[in-house]
């Protein structure tokens, strides 16, 4: 196997930021961020099968594997959606490697349980038989998905589709596996165990994760809640500098955190 089948992007001078990006697109659609991070040495990581990736068998803990083998030995994580199951997974087990956490719309748990909100079963179930029938438009709905709710829901579509369509488009087994993560992945028992600084963006309209997971999360002295009040699954595509300048602050603070922390 390829020892280096990851397509990672690093760019800029500073304090290493890792960045992971959602289901169904890849690490281009964080280019509206570019700019605002240019003191950080950024690595926007294409997931396994994602963008110019090769795919990686097996579940979330290769991915994991994976990803760590070609980032730094530690650094900031942040992760986006399927992206933050991943980057908080990272944080739970390897608090060495991950000095700070950032998830953005992302949940420990995205399926609907019992006792937890989240997307309806049949939801994913049908995304999982329409994957096999018509790849493209299955991703198409799901960008829909991602931008409902949003008061510039068109216009954000259209920028993550552009974005999105700059690369190779998703390997049908990654979709397939990244679909299984969101269904079967249930982080919750382990999060309350982050000791690390963990900034918890979200989209009050979120289609996606339900406004009901941000009073069901755990509420640790070191996390902290910003709640993006007319945004919905992609906030830092529909209100990009309202997010910059929380994620930025943010940020900042990480960055002394881990250098006193490694003195």
């Amino acid at each position: 196997m390829n020892q280096h089948p990851l397509h990672i992007e690093s760019i800029g001078q500073g304090p290493d930021l890792v960045i992971l990006h959602g289901w169904g697109v890849n690490s281009a659609v964080f280019a509206p961020l570019n700019d605002a991070l240019a003191e950080y040495r950024v690595h926007y990581v294409d997931l396994p099968g994602f963008g110019n990736s090769q795919a990686v068998e097996g579940d979330i803990q290769d991915w994991l594997a994976a990803i760590m083998q070609q980032v730094p030995e530690t650094a900031i994580w942040t992760g986006w959606s399927l992206g933050g199951l991943v980057a908080t997974l990272a944080a739970a087990h390897h608090p060495e490697r991950v000095s700070a956490l950032c998830t953005i719309a992302s949940s420990p748990c995205f399926m609907a349980r019992e006792d937890w909100p989240g997307i309806p079963p049949e939801v994913l179930g049908q995304f999982a038989s329409q994957l096999t029938k018509d790849l493209d438009k299955t991703v198409e709905r799901f960008l829909a998905i991602q931008a409902m709710g949003s008061q510039t829901a068109k216009a954000d579509i259209k920028q993550l589709r552009e974005l999105v369509l700059a690369r190779p488009s998703a390997q049908q087994s990654a979709l397939a596996q990244g679909l299984a993560m969101l269904e079967s992945v249930d982080l919750r028992a382990e999060v309350a165990a982050i000791k690390q600084p963990w900034l918890r963006v979200w989209g009050r309209l979120d289609g996606l994760v339900p406004r009901r997971v941000i009073k069901a999360m755990p509420q640790l002295e070191n996390s902290q809640d910003v709640i993006l009040a007319k945004a919905s699954h992609a906030p830092f595509i529909s209100h990009t500098e309202e997010f910059i300048e929380g994620y930025k602050l943010w940020l900042n603070s990480a960055a002394s955190y881990k250098s006193q922390n490694s003195d």
